[in-house]
């Protein structure tokens, strides 16, 4: 059991996966993108990759830049195969937008295993 705080909120982690590192695909990423798929990652719960969501401007508060900004970081980590979109973005019931939701490839979704779509992919 995790240990909890005074609030009774208990500690959580990200789980370090170090030979992503030495990937030629993460190596060849921006700053920006590796920050933004470290903000990806944890919004992971166990359960949820396939229906990640961080929407462009909760990302940009985040990581202290534009949401123009960040569009181009998510680009830049679907290209380079670290993450798919499962969802697009859209505007829901009530004029509500939705955030995309997206899967982290290292990581299996529903039971199928990782994609490790990075591992495949040539350089730009």
């Amino acid at each position: 059991m995790a240990k909890r705080d005074k609030r009774g909120n208990a500690a959580s982690f990200i789980k370090l996966d170090t030979w992503i590192f030495d990937r030629p695909a993460y190596r060849r990423l921006g700053p920006g993108a590796r920050s933004l798929h470290w903000e990806l990652i944890r919004v992971f719960n166990g359960h949820n990759n396939g229906r990640l969501f961080l929407s462009q401007r909760l990302a940009a508060e985040r990581l202290g830049c534009s949401r123009n900004t960040v569009s181009r970081y998510y680009r830049e980590l679907e290209e380079a195969g670290f993450i798919t979109k499962t969802r697009g973005a859209c505007l829901g019931p009530e004029g509500v937008g939705q955030a995309a939701h997206w899967a982290l490839t290292h990581l299996g979704v529903d039971g199928r295993p990782a994609t490790l779509d990075f591992k495949s992919r040539t350089p730009a």
